[in-house]
């Protein structure tokens, strides 16, 4: 059994999946770690001996064949199998199999967070030099919030995710998109049934992947005491060290409340009146940073729709005080339709991106609660959330 000196942003799932266990495995061999919210640096882990996949070769097999169904190279089996020929193939003889070659770029090893994100957008950007990405503001601490472009069309669209901090799994599921439509320009493939070439030509897609970064990592990897507000987020966070069901940025504001359409009425709809996990709009409308650095951003694009990815419910709404235009209902039902979604009109509600974007334009804006569940969503349901998430892209980009 090895031994793991935990660095600063580990956790136990991207710890198991760097070396290819389950978090049971890690937790078997540490038991402690099932009392312990997360992992501090410097702690020392103890690593398994990972299960290796086996296989009995039976009659019609071949590397190739073999190589196919487990999605890896033949050649790998001899690194695998040291002494055996790929040439000699005995029936009845167990082998040790590769690991799989992962599909996709975008993929989850562990909780995906900002550093994921930008090492994501550094290699998609690198492969498929049609996808452009800049910086379009700054967090509360520091951190350059990243926007991606793609296509050249004269018409413009706009779609941004993890505005809420624990609901970070909208995130990854938005580049799966980014990279499936990145692919299949290069290839020649369809996405959906449909040809994304007619996309790249007839709009111009801007993406903001994580609009509260410093939020998604206070929930997946807590808060140390030498973090810069640690006092304060214990304090907003009432005393517990556990900051998974947060949802605000690292100021306790919930950026979901922070733009302006009816912010006053919400603020008293909402009764926070201090820093909380969620559900304080703050002191004014776009305090924050990262609110006022996406507004700022929509603004100069002037999209003709958008889309603000948020989970959970499987739920699209599309309204907001009468101010929507009248495609706005039939094109929600379209995208429930893809999805599998239900289009909802919603009351009661203000300050929020989509609703803000409704009213500053006048134009359909969308708000889209992907999965079911508590949040953080499981890790288990990320496929599934994928092609949630590009069949409602798909939709999106097909409106007309």
């Amino acid at each position: 059994m090895r031994q793991y000196i935990v660095q600063k942003g580990d956790t136990l799932l991207r710890i198991a999946a760097r070396y290819g266990l389950a978090r049971e495995q890690l937790i078997t061999a540490n038991p402690w770690a099932r009392q312990q919210t997360y992992l501090l640096p410097g702690q020392i882990i103890y690593l398994p001996v990972s299960l290796r996949r086996r296989y009995v070769i039976q009659e019609g097999d071949s590397p190739e064949s073999i190589a196919r169904i487990f999605n890896f190279q033949p050649a790998a089996l001899e690194e695998m199998n040291p002494g055996m020929s790929i040439y000699t193939f005995p029936i009845g003889k167990t082998i040790v199999l590769p690991p799989s070659e992962p599909k996709y770029r975008i993929r989850l090893a562990g909780e995906y967070g900002y550093r994921e994100l930008c090492s994501d957008l550094e290699s998609l950007a690198a492969e498929f030099p049609i996808i452009e990405c800049c910086t379009i503001g700054m967090s509360v601490m520091g951190k350059p919030l990243l926007a991606v472009k793609i296509g050249e069309g004269p018409k413009h669209l706009h779609v941004n995710a993890a505005i809420h901090a624990n609901e970070w799994i909208t995130t990854p599921c938005l580049l799966r998109f980014l990279e499936v439509y990145a692919e299949a320009l290069t290839t020649g493939a369809a996405v959906q049934g449909m040809d994304p070439s007619n996309w790249f030509h007839n709009y111009t897609l801007w993406l903001v992947p994580m609009v509260n970064p410093d939020g998604v990592e206070l929930v997946q990897e807590g808060a140390m005491p030498n973090h810069r507000y640690y006092d304060q987020l214990m304090n907003w966070n009432g005393g517990r060290e556990d900051f998974r069901r947060w949802k605000a940025n690292i100021h306790g504001v919930d950026l979901g409340d922070q733009f302006p359409a009816h912010w006053e009425e919400e603020v008293k709809r909402r009764g926070k009146t201090a820093p909380s996990p969620q559900d304080y709009a703050g002191t004014a409308p776009l305090c924050e940073p990262e609110a006022e650095a996406l507004a700022h951003y929509t603004i100069q694009i002037s999209p003709e729709r958008v889309i603000s990815f948020h989970s959970q419910g499987q739920e699209i709404y599309w309204n907001y005080r009468g101010y929507e235009p009248a495609e706005s209902e039939p094109w929600a039902v379209r995208l429930g339709q893809a999805s599998g979604y239900r289009a909802v009109k919603l009351d009661a509600s203000d300050a929020g991106y989509k609703d803000w974007y409704i009213q500053h334009f006048r134009r359909p804006g969308y708000t889209v609660e992907i999965g079911r569940g508590m949040n953080p969503l499981p890790l288990e349901d990320f496929e599934d959330l994928c092609f949630e998430v590009c069949s409602v892209m798909a939709a999106f980009m097909a409106l007309d």
